[in-house]
């Protein structure tokens, strides 16, 4: 089987997309990557080397998140479909909306990550005010979906959320994200200190609750401080109490050193269809003391310890009860670990989009 894969290079995503195409070579599944939003680094790609079968095309289109990116996304398109027609692969995983909607006659699967207007709402209380890039954008979501052949989510409240504020897909179905557990080391001393990881331009991840709490051990915070969209960025600059850490930018192996150091993951988001962050703390034995949030009671169910929806003095609390009872913070952690390890691997992740290939590949031919 012969597979393209869109991606972007900027957030969770790229990281999922390493993860499947990892996967999908190493069970002989042919790819054809495509990447749009920035040129990724020489570090963002070295996973690449030594997989036989992939081709990967990197361009640096803007993303259809991005303010004006209407003429672009056009652009972009064009390219795509073009590279659909040169490498004719059997069936288009995109993650993307927008590109759902080439017109081409090759099957394809729209995976929503996540998206504005849930977004917005989740950070905002109410939905974007009507504007023509905001009806551009709905409308572009919404035609990816209902032109797909199947749409998938990384939970059920992200498939819910497409419902509310687009349409119904078709034919829908949840797969959840999954991570190589071989990657994160859960057997390394804690040293004692609470990480998160998070834009902190994204509302969405809200990890400036840490910055308003007196936690009793020292707080790190990885993450971007800059939006990739210029018009989002500020001049502001995140600020915090002296046990609160700013690490910037992290590489992968300097995150899995946090987590493997870590002793509690504070998962602050107030808006997270799923949350690859907490996946990799949980798989390096962190306890989780999450937001009271619907996806991640989806997720973690009983393996998490939650604090009061937004409230930075439940979240001081949790970490606080969490710090001074080691046997419960050594249960919680590995809960958290145990239900990674049975559920969310990366193993079974790429083995469900292979299922849902070959159905979506056979019920296509069937029709023709």
């Amino acid at each position: 089987m012969h597979v393209l894969v869109t991606a972007d290079t900027i957030g969770g995503v790229w990281t999922y997309v390493r993860e499947l195409v990892t996967g999908l070579v190493r069970r002989d599944v042919r790819v054809t990557l495509v990447s749009f939003g920035a040129i990724p680094t020489a570090q963002q790609t070295s996973w690449m080397d030594g997989l036989s079968g992939l081709d990967f095309r990197a361009t640096g289109f803007p993303l259809e998140w991005m303010q004006d990116a209407e003429q672009d996304i056009e652009i972009s398109s064009e390219y795509l479909d073009s590279i659909v027609r040169e490498v004719k692969p059997d069936i288009l995983h995109l993650n993307q909306y927008c590109y759902g909607a080439l017109r081409i006659d090759v099957p394809r699967i729209v995976v929503a990550h996540s998206d504005v207007v849930s977004w917005w709402v989740a950070v905002h209380g109410e939905e974007p005010r009507e504007s023509r890039w905001t009806n551009w954008y709905r409308e572009t979501v919404r035609q990816g979906i209902v032109s797909a052949n199947a749409v998938v989510a990384p939970s059920k409240w992200m498939l819910d959320a497409l419902t509310t504020h687009y349409t119904k897909p078709a034919q829908a179905s949840v797969i959840y994200n999954g991570r190589n557990p071989h990657l994160f080391n859960p057997h390394i001393t804690k040293e004692g200190y609470v990480v998160a990881v998070g834009r902190l331009w994204d509302g969405g991840k809200q990890v400036n609750l840490l910055t308003n709490i007196d936690p009793p051990v020292p707080v790190c915070i990885a993450g971007s401080q800059e939006h990739p969209d210029s018009v989002h960025r500020t001049s502001k600059q995140a600020r915090g109490g002296r046990k609160v850490r700013f690490k910037g930018m992290q590489s992968e192996s300097q995150l899995r050193h946090l987590y493997a150091r870590a002793s509690i993951y504070a998962a602050t988001s107030r808006y997270e269809p799923f949350g690859l962050a907490p996946l990799e703390a949980a798989l390096s034995r962190c306890a989780i003391v999450a937001n009271n949030i619907p996806s991640f009671h989806e997720i973690w169910g009983d393996a998490a310890c939650y604090f009061d929806l937004n409230q930075p003095v439940s979240l001081q609390e949790k970490i606080e009860r969490l710090c001074k009872d080691e046997t419960l913070r050594v249960e919680f952690a590995n809960r958290a670990y145990t239900l990674a390890r049975e559920r969310y691997t990366g193993e079974r992740m790429v083995e469900s989009y292979i299922s849902l290939y070959e159905t979506v590949v056979a019920a296509e031919a069937a029709a023709a």
